[in-house]
């Protein structure tokens, strides 16, 4: 049996978990509180496996009370259940000894399944936080790939033709049948594209170009 204390300034919230945890099996709610100091001062006699504990609160906020969780309750588990979504909020949590991290919003499923977790040791993230960021890493990794060409006259105007003909999908011996030149030429101007581009490939190459207006 996990033994779950609930921490929030707001005593609608606190009863509606109650509500929630009090009908799971496998959970018990041992306690409550209206901030950080009173859960403090009646942890040395309520055994509590995991705290619930909310963000913005009066007295002793949901940092504070982290830290000094972590410092003074080791053995203890803490569950942030916050309405903020900010990864520097998020990260500021767990590196105060947070174990995990879940929206207000979060469905019932998903409350019980955090408290399971961090009550076994495990960390523990909500999904839509989770999947939030990963989008912002994939825009950044995005973003690191194509770096905008300060000035488009970067390329001349062999290389823009070059470029013109990458995107219509030419092979570099039809590029050069094309432009009346060598394969070995078509190659170097490729090459120097990328260089300037600061691009891997020639998909990037070619992205790069129509995120910058550089192709029709």
């Amino acid at each position: 049996m996990n033994r779950v204390f609930i921490v929030d300034d707001h005593a609608i919230v606190r009863d509606g978990l109650r509500a929630l945890l009090d009908s799971e099996p496998g959970l018990t709610v041992v306690g409550e509180a209206g901030h950080g100091q009173e859960l403090l001062d009646r942890l040395p006699d309520t055994p509590t496996d995991v705290v619930l504990l909310d963000m913005n609160m009066p007295v002793l906020d949901g940092l504070a009370t982290t830290t000094r969780l972590h410092a003074e309750y080791p053995e203890v588990k803490i569950l942030v259940l916050s309405m903020l979504n900010h990864e520097r909020y998020i990260g500021q949590l767990f590196d105060a000894g947070a174990h995990g991290y879940i929206l207000k919003s979060a469905e019932k499923g998903e409350i019980v399944v955090a408290i399971q977790m961090v009550a076994s040791g495990k960390r523990f993230l909500c999904s839509d936080l989770g999947l939030t960021m990963l989008r912002k890493v994939l825009d950044r990794d995005v973003s690191s790939e194509l770096v905008e060409i300060k000035k488009p006259g970067q390329l001349t105007r062999r290389e823009t033709e070059i470029l013109r003909l990458l995107s219509e999908g030419l092979t570099t011996s039809e590029m050069a049948e094309k432009l009346f030149t060598s394969k070995r030429t078509i190659e170097t101007h490729r090459q120097n594209i990328l260089e300037k581009t600061h691009t891997k490939n020639t998909a990037a190459i070619i992205k790069l170009a129509m995120t910058q207006g550089l192709l029709d």
